[in-house]
Formats: C-alpha cells, sequence, structure tokens
C-alpha cells in the first residue's frame, strides 16, 4: 500500500488521512485487544478467551471469575493500555521536537525527575500510593520546566541541546537519588527500589480511572497540535514563514508530552524503551512523513501489554516488574538499532 494521502469529506467537514496509517493503527488495535484477552485470562486463576468474554458482558456462570477479571485483573489492563500509549504518544512528540530518535523522556532525565519526587515522598514522609504519585507527577513537570529553561538560548529550544541538557540534568539527578536511598533507613529504601522497578500489580480502579482520564483530556490537545508539530520539523524558519507560532507551539507541545509522561510515571512508576522504541518502530510500518501520535500511542500500548504477558509468563517462574522487563528489551532494541546503523 502506497504512503498517498486521501481526502475524507464528512459534510462540510473534511480532513486528510493516510491508508497505510489507518490500516497499522487498525492492525495495533487488533493485536492490542487480543492481548488484553490473554492477561485477562492470565494468573493464577486460569481463564479461556471465551470465559473472558462472558465475565466482561456479565455472562459468566462463575461469579469468581467475574469478581477476579473485573475487580483485579481488568484494572492491571487498563493501566497498562493507557500508560502505554501515554509514553508512546510523548515519545513521539519528543522526538519531533528534538529531532533526534533518543529524545525520549526517560532518556532526556523527565522519568528520573519523577523518581526523585517520588523517592523524596518515600523516604521523608511515607508510602502512601496517591502522595507518592502526585509527587511524582510534580517532580517530573518540575524537572521538565528546568531542563526546557536550560535548553533556552536566544528565546529558541529544540533540537540536541534539549536533549543533552536533559541528559546532564537527568544525570545528575539520578546521583541525587543514589544518595537519597543510601542515607534513608533500610524499610524506606526498599519501598522505593520497589516504586522505582515499575509496576502495574496491586492495581485497581482508583488507579486506572484517573489513568484513563487524564489520558482522555491530554491527548487530544496532543493531536491539536499535531500538524504544526509536523510543519515544525521542516525547521524554524520554515515553519514560521507557514505562519507557525513556532515557539508558543514547541512550548504547549512539551507541556502535553510532559502532561502524558508524569501521568504514566505516576500511574506505574518508571517505564523505559515503550516511549523509545513505540514512535520509531512505527514510523517503520507506517511510512509517513507524519509525526505518529496516533500510532505512536497504539504501539505503545501494544508494547507495554506485551511486555506485562511477558513479565507474568518468565520462563524462571518470576514475577517481574514491568519496568525491568520493558528495561531489558529497551537495552536490547537499542543495541540491535546501533548495531544496524551504519553512521554510528
Amino acid at each position: 500500500m502506497s504512503t498517498r494521502v486521501a481526502p475524507l469529506r464528512i459534510g462540510p467537514f473534511s480532513l486528510l488521512w493516510r491508508p497505510r496509517t489507518a490500516l497499522v493503527c487498525a492492525m495495533l488495535s487488533g493485536v492490542g485487544a487480543a492481548l488484553a484477552v490473554i492477561l485477562l485470562g492470565t494468573g493464577t486463576l486460569a481463564f479461556t478467551p471465551a470465559e473472558v468474554a462472558d465475565a466482561l458482558f456479565g455472562r459468566a456462570e462463575n461469579p469468581m471469575a467475574q469478581r477476579v477479571i473485573w475487580g483485579l485483573r481488568l484494572p492491571r489492563v487498563v493501566i497498562a493500555t493507557c500508560v502505554g500509549a501515554a509514553l508512546g504518544m510523548a515519545g513521539a512528540i519528543f522526538q519531533s521536537i528534538s529531532r533526534n530518535a533518543l529524545g525520549s523522556p526517560d532518556i532526556i532525565g523527565f522519568t528520573t525527575g519523577a523518581a526523585t519526587g517520588a523517592i523524596v515522598q518515600i523516604i521523608l514522609f511515607g508510602a502512601d500510593p496517591l502522595a507518592v504519585a502526585l509527587a511524582a507527577a510534580l517532580s517530573c513537570m518540575a524537572t521538565a520546566a528546568l531542563i526546557f529553561l536550560l535548553a533556552l538560548k536566544g528565546r529558541v529550544t529544540g533540537g540536541y541541546r534539549l536533549v543533552l541538557m536533559g541528559i546532564g540534568v537527568g544525570a545528575t539527578l539520578t546521583g541525587v537519588n543514589t544518595m537519597l536511598l543510601v542515607a534513608s533507613d533500610l524499610d524506606r529504601s526498599i519501598s522505593a527500589q520497589i516504586w522505582l522497578a515499575g509496576s502495574l500489580s496491586a492495581r485497581s480502579w482508583s488507579h486506572a480511572v484517573p489513568a484513563a482520564l487524564s489520558l482522555a483530556l491530554i491527548a487530544p490537545v496532543a493531536l491539536l497540535y499535531s500538524r504544526r508539530l509536523a510543519l515544525l520539523e521542516m525547521g524554524d524558519d520554515a515553519a514560521s514563514q507557514l505562519g507557525v507560532a513556532v515557539e508558543h507551539s514547541r512550548l504547549a507541545m512539551v507541556m502535553t508530552a510532559v502532561g502524558l509522561t508524569a501521568m504514566a510515571t505516576a500511574a506505574a512508576g518508571p517505564i523505559a524503551f515503550i516511549a523509545l522504541a513505540g514512535p520509531q518502530l512505527v514510523r517503520h510500518l507506517c511510512r509517513s512523513p507524519a509525526v505518529p501520535l496516533l500510532p505512536g500511542a497504539a504501539m505503545g500500548a501494544v508494547l507495554l501489554l506485551a511486555a506485562d504477558l511477558i513479565s507474568q509468563r518468565f520462563p524462571s517462574g518470576l514475577n517481574l516488574p514491568i519496568g525491568l522487563t520493558t528495561g531489558l528489551l529497551g537495552g536490547l532494541y537499542l543495541l540491535w538499532r546501533l548495531v544496524r546503523n551504519e553512521r554510528v
């Protein structure tokens, strides 16, 4: 299928869409739905896809299946989907703004900043889940503001300067985090280490609903600015000549991506790899010059659901934290990309 752009008209409204991109999104949605059904049936009590479907539609003959799937496993799947989609979309935005394939929140330092806030909360005030999530989100936003200000030069930011400043701030905060862990007592240090591993365990609807609402509120803003983001990839001068308020648009997209990252980190802890790999993979699949916001979100959700399935069915019988699984996969993916890239 070609990468042509087709017009779609609905009454007085019209928009341009790419058939290949739409097909990729549809395929990823199907894969994500299949993974979700498998995850809902995975656990100590295993259920077939038919039993999962019956439980979801309230037709389960076994009351236990209804309670387990709706009360325990569905919130986890919802959070994995929302967190993966948020990270995939945030990664696409950061890679576009920085014009760098390494421009993802976990490499730039935003996730490390969120970890700093969570560690401070756990060590100094206790490990209340809601308070830790709020501290992580606020710290992520504060770190993003600091990186953005440091990267600002002549009222212009973005590009390699944003990535390099983010890496520097992230490295500094990593040292701060280590010092905090070493200086704290053993119990609170262990609690912080558990949070830093990233996890979808012990999640309920009280975690899933805020994550879903946050994604529903922030994602439309990113889509609204998607065309301006594509024009910014042509360069600031070209975008300005086409009527784009360059710094205003860039700041709005950075804030949007930071909001997505903060929501994801608050819901599941630091999750590596998804924001880095998701947008890159869908760019190869879509073969489109457009910024892959929706495809990136779909790929991010699929990757995190797949990683959750791997972590629960790890051959050794260990139920690995999702952050460790994505970290292992991300390291292998990054090495593969570096080996294939002849310019490195």
